[in-house]
């Protein structure tokens, strides 16, 4: 009986790991446009109707790729890459939820991107991260602006930066 709970769960694994394969190849017609999705980032990191922190958002993300100091070494095969892609899909993923629906609606049509194509691009995407990181980093703009209206109410601001900007004396 052991034997056979055993298979069917060696069974269940290969047929998850069958499942994701198969959910990677999803990934073949989002990387035929992303030519035209890089330009539509540039766009709208361009405009300066696109939220500021939603830009840090992408700022960072690429920081963390080019800094190099990852949470999987990039020598571990397959994985060491994993969570550069993983850092990027989230960063954009929080960038493009930030926009303004009205200036990614008219971003799309610019650059002639079918508005339907894109939103199932985003939602293949979406699938593949998992779900309870999904909740906590879109939590992380929320978050932010409550610390930055707590520091703000706490009047301790003034006094940080005062710190900061304090000459020590040169021994």
């Amino acid at each position: 009986m052991a034997r056979g709970s055993n298979e069917r769960d060696h069974g269940s694994r290969r047929s998850t790991a069958l499942g994701r394969a198969l959910g990677l190849l999803a990934f073949m017609p989002i990387a035929s446009r992303a030519p035209l999705y890089a330009r539509l980032m540039l766009s709208l990191i361009l405009d300066e109707r696109t939220p500021a922190a939603r830009k840090a958002f992408l700022a960072g993300a690429a920081g963390y790729v080019l800094i190099g100091r990852d949470l999987i070494p990039d020598e571990i095969p397959l994985l060491g890459g994993l969570d550069d892609l993983v850092v990027v899909i989230l960063a954009v993923d929080l960038f493009l939820d930030g926009v303004p629906d009205e200036l990614l609606a008219e971003k799309l049509a610019e650059l002639d991107i079918d508005r339907a194509a894109f939103d199932e691009d985003v939602a293949r995407i979406r699938r593949l991260t998992p779900g309870p990181v999904r909740r906590t980093i879109r939590r992380i703009p929320d978050l932010l602006g409550q610390a930055a209206a707590a520091v703000e109410s706490s009047g301790i601001g003034p006094r940080v930066r005062q710190w900061i900007n304090k000459e020590e004396p040169i021994a």
